[in-house]
C-alpha cells in the first residue's frame, strides 16, 4: 500500500519572512520617543526662566532706589529711574573707560589665544616632531600650578619692564592658555582627517597654507567656542588687574568694586553698573553663539 507524501510548504525566497510584530510596534514607539513632549518642554522653559531671572532682577534693581528695593513686596518691573542710575554709576567710577579697557583686554587675549592655541594644537594632533609627547605633558602640567604662585614674579617682571598701569600687563601673560592648547588638540584630532592634510601636501601647500585653507575651516566650530569661552573668563579677571593696574586705569571688574562705597552702599547704582558692565559680554554670546551651538551639535553627531 502506497504511503502519502508529507506536504511540501513554500520556501521560495520571492517572499520575505514578515517582521515581529513586536519589533514594529518597538519601532513606532521609538519614532513617538524621540520627539520631545510636553513635559519636555515645560522643563526647558523653567530653566530658561531661572536662568534669566539674574539678569532681570539686575535690570529690575538697577532702575529703583534703595528704599523700592528693601520694600515689601519688592518690585517685579523696570522703573524710569535706569538711567539716572547710569549717570550716577558713570560718576562715581570711570565705568566707560574700564569698559573700553576691557574690550581692549578680552578682545586682544581672545584672539592671540584663539591663533596660538589652534596653532599649537594642530600641530599636537598632526604633525610629527621630536619631542612632541614631552612637550604636550608639559602644556597640560602647567594646568596643574596655582595661578597665586606666579603672582610676585610676574608681578617684578612687568615692573622691571615699566608696564605697571598699563594694559599690556594684563594682556601679554595670558595671551596663550594651556587649556586652549589641549582643546583644540583634542578636536582637530577627531574632526581633521588625514586625507585633507596628504591632499594640500600632493597639491604642493605648504604646511601654514594648509593651516590657513584646511584646518582653520575645520575648526572654526570649535575656535568659536574656544573664544566665548576666553572672553568670558578675561573680562572676568579680577584678582590679576587690581595688582597689575590702578583705580585710575582700570577694567569692568576693579571699577565695579569701587560702586556704592560709603556708609550706605547704593545697591541700584551696583546694580546699574554691573547691568553695563555685562553687555558686551551678551552681545559677544549673541555674535558667536550660533557657532557655539553648530559646535556642539557636530561633535554630539559625531559622538
Amino acid at each position: 500500500m502506497a504511503t502519502l507524501a508529507p506536504p511540501v510548504t513554500d520556501t521560495g525566497r520571492d517572499t520575505p519572512p514578515a517582521a515581529p510584530a513586536t519589533r514594529r510596534r518597538g519601532h513606532r514607539g521609538g519614532s513617538k520617543a524621540g520627539k520631545p513632549g510636553p513635559v519636555t518642554y515645560t522643563l526647558l522653559t523653567l530653566v530658561a526662566l531661572v536662568s534669566i531671572f539674574p539678569l532681570y532682577w539686575t535690570l529690575v534693581a538697577g532702575s529703583h532706589t534703595n528704599a523700592e528695593i528693601a520694600a515689601t513686596p519688592p518690585p517685579f518691573l523696570p522703573n524710569a529711574s535706569l538711567f539716572d542710575n547710569f549717570q550716577a554709576a558713570l560718576e562715581q567710577a570711570p565705568i566707560g573707560k574700564a569698559i573700553l579697557n576691557s574690550v581692549l583686554v578680552a578682545g586682544s587675549i581672545t584672539v592671540g589665544t584663539v591663533l596660538f592655541c589652534t596653532l599649537a594644537g594642530f600641530a599636537f594632533a598632526k604633525l610629527q616632531f621630536r619631542g612632541k609627547g614631552v612637550l604636550l605633558g608639559l602644556v597640560i602640567g602647567t594646568m596643574m600650578v596655582p595661578t597665586q604662585l606666579a603672582v610676585i614674579p610676574l608681578f617684578m617682571m612687568i615692573a622691571e619692564l615699566q608696564w605697571v598701569n598699563q594694559l599690556q600687563a594684563v594682556i601679554l601673560p595670558t595671551l596663550v592658555s594651556a587649556f586652549g592648547v589641549f582643546f583644540m588638540r583634542q578636536y582637530l584630532i577627531s574632526a581633521l582627517p588625514n586625507e585633507l592634510l596628504e591632499a594640500g601636501r600632493v597639491d604642493g601647500a605648504s604646511t601654514f597654507r594648509i593651516f590657513w585653507s584646511i584646518v582653520v575651516p575645520v575648526a572654526r566650530p570649535a575656535m568659536a567656542v574656544l573664544a566665548m569661552l576666553t572672553f568670558l573668563t578675561a573680562w572676568n579677571e579680577f584678582f590679576w588687574p587690581l595688582i597689575a593696574l590702578t583705580t585710575a586705569n582700570p577694567t569692568v571688574q576693579v571699577a565695579l568694586a569701587g560702586l556704592g562705597s560709603g556708609y550706605v552702599p547704593q545697591r541700584s547704582v551696583i546694580m546699574a553698573g554691573t547691568l553695563l558692565g555685562t553687555l558686551p559680554v551678551l552681545i559677544v554670546f549673541t555674535i558667536l553663539g550660533k557657532q557655539i551651538v553648530g559646535g556642539i551639535m557636530q561633535g554630539a553627531v559625531k559622538g
